[in-house]
């Protein structure tokens, strides 16, 4: 990834700082989404779900996704 001159990392900065996106407390994030997801598993298969996410560099959403498409793909 190519750096950024300081002349364009205070463009951006004033940027960020006039255009301050703003947040909606009643709709959670990716990182609330994804607690809430491994919540509603037990602990071994939110603990398994993490670890293949981690080594696989994947979000649990992705490895869980790729779990269901596993069991609902028809047989060859």
């Amino acid at each position: 990834m190519p750096s950024m001159t300081d002349e364009e990392a205070d463009g951006l900065d004033e940027a960020w700082t006039k255009n301050t996106p703003t947040i909606n407390p009643a709709r959670p994030g990716i990182f609330a989404r994804q607690r809430a997801l491994l919540e509603a598993l037990d602990r071994v298969s939110a603990n398994y779900i993490l670890n293949r996410a981690e080594a696989a560099h994947k979000s649990p959403a992705e490895i869980i996704g790729e779990m269901v498409r596993e069991k609902i793909r028809p047989p060859a």
